[in-house]
């Protein structure tokens, strides 16, 4: 159990280091200043409050999708959806804000989270759907449902809620905005809002049904051994769905917090939201662990936050950091060669230590 734990937090510890040296090295074959720019990044993403305020407000859709994304992982899915799922949330929670404005604030911001929520759940829903029941490979599936998420929201928007000659919806009101002024105090008007905590209390719960609920061991039993886990008595098709729509309410909630906390209306887009993929990242720097999950999300909104910073202080592209991202993807990748290096290194250390004792 120690060696595993050892393993879990010294591979994307490496990951991350390994990141952040190519980062460097890219930088100074193009003639800048790898420390200047860092030091400019961590004080563009913890410099002051408001950075705090914004760096914390961006890790909660990246938490939550990256949830998603774990949840259907743990399951043995790869659910690529989350970008879809998530832009289905922020519409759902958008059009109930919009539909009962004269609700009390309680059940304006709960009903909104919660048709979010919904939205994304039943959109991931369908492609657990196809796999249960006809064998659809959810990569494929996900990937189609991200675009005609995009279209068909792109279309209600124009359509149903905007103005005529207008590309986004009517902003929500006051009272069903998630950054209250409470909040705005206190992080120099930053848009850091109440989402941040409801994606921490998901976090406990999600590691919760993960480890102490019968549903989420039939998910990980599934996802390690499916023809084993039907021999045993699990309903794997009903196992199946469930995990994608968790794994879509998820995402979708972390769209309708966004929609909520961050935005207050809805726009149409030209691309797919990047949350969902960076949410994937996060997922996979994690190991999938819902705690673990919380500190690779705090790293790469540090990395998106600060990463805005260091073209503002210097002549360095911001793009260098996404240079960083994926290359920490990248290593996170290909985990077994740290794996293969960190297991000839204790080889190594015990035949030394035998060496020793037969002296």
């Amino acid at each position: 159990m120690k060696l595993r734990t050892f393993k879990g937090l010294t591979i994307p510890l490496l990951s991350v280091a390994a990141g952040f040296l190519v980062g460097a090295i890219v930088m100074l074959l193009f003639g800048y200043n790898p420390l200047q720019n860092y030091a400019n990044l961590f004080n563009g993403s913890f410099g002051d409050i408001y950075s705090i305020g914004e760096t914390l407000r961006n890790m909660i859709s990246l938490i939550l999708t990256a949830l998603g994304f774990a949840v259907a992982s743990k399951a043995g899915f790869f659910n690529i959806g989350g970008p879809g799922q998530y832009l289905f949330g922020w519409f759902g929670g958008i059009v109930f804000a919009l539909l009962f404005p004269h609700l009390p604030t309680f059940f304006l911001i709960s009903g909104s989270l919660l048709m979010g929520a919904i939205f994304g759940g039943v959109w991931s829903m369908i492609a657990g759907v196809l796999r249960a029941y006809f064998g659809t490979s959810e990569v494929i599936t996900t990937i189609m449902l991200n675009y005609i998420s995009l279209y068909f929201v792109n279309y209600a928007v124009k359509a149903w809620l905007a103005k005529k000659g207008s590309d986004s919806s009517p902003n929500i009101v006051a009272k069903a905005n998630l950054n209250t002024p409470f909040l705005k105090s206190i992080t120099n008007n930053s848009t850091f809002n109440w989402g941040f905590f409801i994606a921490l209390v998901v976090v406990i719960i999600v590691w919760l049904y993960f480890n102490k609920t019968r549903s989420g061991f039939e998910i990980r039993a599934v996802g390690l051994n499916e023809a084993a886990s039907r021999y045993a008595g699990i309903n794997v098709k009903k196992t199946i769905i469930t995990a994608m729509l968790i794994s879509g309410l998820l995402a979708g909630l972390g769209g309708a917090i966004d929609g909520l906390g961050n935005f207050q209306n809805i726009s149409v887009s030209n691309n797919l939201p990047s949350v969902g993929f960076n949410g994937m990242a996060v997922a996979l720097l994690a190991a999938e662990n819902p705690i673990g999950i919380v500190f690779a999300a705090l790293l790469f909104s540090a990395l998106q936050i600060g990463g805005l910073s260091i073209s503002v202080y210097s002549n360095t592209p911001s793009e260098i950091v996404d240079i960083v991202i994926a290359a920490i993807i990248f290593f996170v990748g290909i985990k077994y060669i740290f794996e293969l290096i960190l297991a000839k290194r204790r080889k190594k250390n015990s035949l030394s230590m035998k060496g020793v004792k037969s002296r």
